[in-house]
């Protein structure tokens, strides 16, 4: 992808970034929602894997580069505004989630208290070798 003008479509935030939304191409679920700056967006357009932004670590991030749960990108896609990227995904392993979830989105509002509602698929110590 020589070209890169498609890059400048993209409605960034002052701060270099967009919001991105991981999506199971299959199921529809939304999984997770991160951020890229440009040359992660550049870099998932070409591995066909998720890479986003980490904003605490402030690098680069391949999903999956540690825990192996990488995302195969089978679509990108920019809404309306432009300011927010949507990955159509095949998450490898199932799991999205650092907490060891197929989704980050696993705590519903129930009578006024968050609870946990989609149970833990791999205890995160032993997806991740700190």
């Amino acid at each position: 992808m020589s070209n890169e003008s498609w890059l400048n479509k993209v409605n960034w935030s002052e701060e270099g970034l967009v919001p991105a939304i991981a999506q199971d191409a299959e199921s529809g679920d939304v999984l997770m929602v991160a951020w890229m700056n440009r040359e992660a967006l550049k870099q998932t357009a070409e591995l066909g894997e998720a890479v986003y932004w980490s904003r605490s670590r402030r690098k680069l991030w391949h999903k999956g580069e540690e825990s192996g749960h990488t995302q195969k990108v089978r679509e990108i896609r920019l809404d309306c505004d432009e300011d927010v990227v949507l990955l159509k995904i095949e998450q490898v392993g199932g799991i999205a989630c650092h907490t060891g979830r197929r989704s980050c989105f696993f705590q519903k509002l129930e009578q006024g208290k968050w609870q946990a509602v989609e149970p833990v698929l791999k205890d995160p110590h032993e997806i991740y070798r700190k």
